[in-house]
């Protein structure tokens, strides 16, 4: 089972290489940690303040024109497993019928769904949920 989620925070620091974003339960209390790169950071902080529009598009909306050029739709992220102290992610993509996903890192997939407006649905797996939590 999915559990909804939304990103609360972004935290970004320029004297360490790791970044942290949080994501917070939508309709709950739960939230977690994940650890992305600055790169990745800098690129979800642009998007999730108003008025960013980039001058040519960046990685994550080319990623976004390729799955339309092909004729599907981005939906939704999916953060579907914890292995490892390691997430793992998927782009759901629709073509039709059919719901395609696509494997991508968290923050990847995160930058993608806040190339949207509004963003797209986050969802963690419960049981990545409970894992994080312990």
């Amino acid at each position: 089972m999915s559990v909804q989620m939304q990103l609360a925070r972004i935290i970004i620091s320029e004297i360490s290489d790791n970044q942290v974003i949080y994501l917070q339960e939508i309709d709950g209390e739960r939230q977690f940690p994940i650890l992305i790169g600055i790169f990745e950071a800098t690129s979800i902080d642009r998007r999730v303040k108003e008025g960013f529009t980039p001058p040519r598009p960046l990685t994550h909306d080319l990623l976004v024109s390729v799955a339309e050029s092909l004729g599907a739709v981005v939906e939704s992220v999916k953060i579907s497993e914890l292995h490892e102290h390691t997430y793992f992610a998927k782009l759901q993509l629709r073509k039709g019928d059919e719901l395609i996903e696509v494997d991508a890192r968290p923050s990847d997939a995160i930058a993608v769904a806040v190339t949207f407006s509004p963003p797209l649905p986050i969802y963690v797996e419960e049981t990545v949920l409970e894992q994080a939590a312990s």
